[in-house]
């Protein structure tokens, strides 16, 4: 193929993966008060929005707009904890107590303690929540975020009382209360905060700027404002000392530089625990299996048989998902600011550039 003619048809490419962005943004927004979605292929990256911020600009949301990402949060904390694995710093099946303060009561049952494995695999036996947060959130009536009591002196004297749901390392369980768990104690064992710490171990190396807990004036003009099912606004949720469970924000154009970095392999600080990350798995079915933080999952023949990792978020006021095929080089990037479900037509889109790349 001449240069002219290459020229031409990856011009097309980025055309049709475009089309399938927009449509999927539209078909979104008839649910969403405002939606970002990306699609990766290749080296092509398409962006569109559509409908409206609902910020304090508030105008069509773009590759720069910050939504709460919610769950897709896990991610982060375990690309977190297997690169301090790779550095040495801590070990895949060091116990959760190491992390904690000293004198903090971990459950245990079947003679198994909680790994950090089980936490990052969701393997852990813990809960989805923790101990007694329903009944904190009732209680606190004016405080639309229900994690807002969920200290870190709270959680660990949870944690003395909970009784595990299964013998760790043997069954998946969801759990916020595991993931929050882990990012707290790397917190510590690196001796700062989760910010901090995801900046450092996971952001920098891939310069993502715009992907922090909290959000800094100068960004709050682009962030997005959250929606119920209502379409009413709602408050920031901030999950306090759970944090790891689902507190970050990003935008697109970060989210669409960390799916690059899973489909390349990425830079050479992150390169081993991208590959540790995914090597590392807790098998659900023939078909599918979580990661650390990613959830994964191969199509009947009839649909492909392609492979999917993905994750997705939700939040009180906000939507998310992140997908991606490092077998065709696919990835998607869907972020909403209404509390709608955004993963049925990010799969969806998944599915058309994975079979558009086979």
């Amino acid at each position: 193929m001449n240069g002219r003619a290459g020229d031409v048809r990856m011009a097309r490419m980025a055309a049709d993966i475009g089309i399938l962005a927009q449509r999927t943004a539209d078909r979104l927004a008839e649910r969403q008060v405002g939606v970002v979605v990306a699609a990766v292929a290749g080296g092509h990256v398409e962006i569109r929005g559509a409908g409206r911020t609902g910020g304090d600009a508030d105008g069509t949301p773009d590759a720069h707009t910050l939504f709460e990402i919610g769950s897709v949060t896990k991610t982060f904390t375990a690309l977190a904890l297997a690169r301090t694995a790779a550095a040495g710093t801590v070990r895949l099946d060091d116990p959760l107590a190491a992390l904690l303060p000293e004198g903090a009561a971990v459950p245990s049952r079947g003679g198994r303690q909680i790994t950090l494995r089980h936490l990052a695999t969701h393997t852990s036996g813990l809960p989805r929540l923790p101990k007694g947060m329903l009944l904190r959130a009732l209680l606190r009536p004016g405080t639309p975020d229900p994690y807002a009591g969920c200290t870190a002196d709270v959680l660990l004297s949870g944690l003395a009382r909970t009784r595990l749901g299964a013998t760790p390392g043997e069954r998946f369980r969801y759990s916020n209360l595991g993931a929050g768990l882990l990012g707290l104690g790397l917190a510590r064992r690196a001796g700062t905060g989760y910010e901090q710490l995801v900046r450092e171990q996971v952001c920098a190396p891939l310069a993502m700027r715009d992907t922090a807990v909290t959000v800094d004036a100068a960004r709050a003009v682009r962030a997005a404002g959250g929606h119920d099912g209502r379409r009413r606004p709602t408050p920031p949720w901030n999950l306090a000392a759970l944090a790891g469970a689902g507190a970050l924000r990003s935008t697109a154009t970060d989210l669409v530089a960390y799916v690059r970095a899973q489909l390349d392999g990425g830079p050479p600080e992150l390169a081993e625990a991208i590959r540790l990350s995914r090597e590392v798995e807790h098998r659900r079915s023939p078909f599918a299996r979580v990661h650390l933080g990613w959830m994964a999952h191969r199509l009947h023949a009839r649909q492909g048989a392609h492979l999917q990792n993905w994750h997705n978020g939700g939040t009180g006021g906000f939507s998310s998902f992140v997908g991606f095929d490092p077998e065709t080089g696919t990835g998607v990037v869907v972020l909403g600011n209404t509390r709608h479900s955004v993963d049925g037509p990010a799969f969806e889109l998944l599915r058309a550039l994975q079979a558009a790349r086979s």
